[in-house]
């Protein structure tokens, strides 16, 4: 029995060795691994002001504060992907180096509850904290803390109501960023207390430039066609175009990415299915009309891809200016019912069927 358990106790031993050495191994291994893959939207966000894009105002405003000006309170609006957040995030990291700055920004966006209690709680105690002008490196620190409201036209009104009183009573400590959309969605009384920057959609020119560079750096194969197609597809969204351009490199595996596979990437309805809507338009046949619009369905593309498109191509057309106010009004009222939920399918039949009575008065 006795020799039993000593062969137990032996056997036990060798295990837990093994297993330790097996724990060593995999924690050298582990050391010995490159860095997490991170997207690149991440990777090449602006580390400081100075890397900030096409938004000439709001840098030169940052810039002062850095310098030891101090900053009012700031409300950035302008479409997505233009850097509203990107900028305010690199200049606090600016103010506060990277050891203060956990401790002196306080970040909201919507997905995290920013109701009326919130406001009145978490951002008020946190505003009412006082803290120094110094900094650990020696450099200068402003002392004031900083609150970001991202997507601050999501909140409720009674939320922004809440936020007046707060603004002015810790104006000696707090500073706030608030970010969105769309400013006709935030309160008068919140938007006299801010000083407000409007964020321009990115000039093609500047994208193209922070693309390519972004495909030199990752060694991707891409043509300058295949870079002005990106760009022109994302729309003055330079996050988008750099997202489209991941998965388009993941997608070719090395190979030269071209026009048709950001296009299946982006999902756009290529120039032909558009062309072909309108060839079955201009037929007069509703029969063609219905197959055409039933093909582009089963396809998987979105109605509000067409709609979208589908203006460009009118407004670009050879009509009459009769016809192209009739035809984008339709794709106004289309656009709504999409939003609203209707059916796809019945909305487009609509939609073309409109298209086909004005391209017929045309012939």
């Amino acid at each position: 029995m006795q020799a039993f358990l000593k062969g137990t106790s032996i056997s036990t031993k060798s295990l837990l060795a093994k297993d330790r050495g097996v724990a060593a191994t995999a924690g050298s291994s582990g050391e010995n691994k490159k860095a997490k893959p991170v997207p690149w939207v991440e990777k090449y966000r602006p580390k400081c002001v100075d890397e900030v894009a096409f938004q000439e105002e709001v840098v030169a405003v940052l810039k002062k504060s850095l310098e030891g000006a101090d900053l009012p309170n700031l409300l950035f609006y302008g479409p997505p992907g233009t850097g509203k957040t990107s900028t305010i995030l690199a200049a606090a990291r600016e103010l506060f180096g990277p050891e203060l700055f956990r401790l002196r920004v306080l970040e909201l966006n919507a997905s995290d509850e920013r109701g009326i209690q919130v406001v009145r709680e978490k951002v008020k105690n946190f505003a009412q904290l006082t803290v120094s002008g110094s900094r650990s490196d020696g450099k200068p620190c402003p002392p004031f803390k900083i609150v970001i409201l991202d997507e601050a036209d999501s909140m409720t009104s009674a939320a922004q109501a809440a936020l007046r009183r707060t603004m002015e009573k810790e104006s000696k400590t707090t500073r706030f960023c608030l970010i969105c959309n769309y400013v006709s969605r935030i309160i008068e009384p919140l938007t006299s207390r801010c000083s407000k920057f409007r964020f321009k959609p990115l000039s093609d020119k500047i994208q193209q430039q922070r693309l390519l560079d972004i495909a030199e750096k990752e060694n991707v194969k891409i043509s300058d066609e295949g870079i002005a197609y990106l760009v022109k597809v994302s729309e003055g969204d330079l996050r988008k175009a750099i997202t489209f351009l991941q998965s388009a490199t993941r997608l070719t595996g090395g190979k030269e990415i071209t026009e048709r596979v950001i296009t299946d990437i982006a999902g756009v309805i290529p120039a032909e299915k558009i062309d072909g809507i309108f060839a079955a338009c201009q037929s007069g046949s509703f029969d063609k009309l219905e197959a055409v619009v039933k093909d582009l369905i089963d396809e998987g593309h979105a109605a509000t891809q067409l709609v979208s498109q589908l203006h460009d191509v009118v407004v670009e057309n050879n009509l009459s200016d009769k016809q192209k106010s009739i035809i984008t009004e339709k794709l106004a009222e289309v656009d709504k019912c999409l939003a609203d939920g209707a059916d796809e399918h019945l909305q487009l039949i609509s939609l073309c069927a409109t298209v086909m009575q004005q391209l017929s008065q045309n012939c």
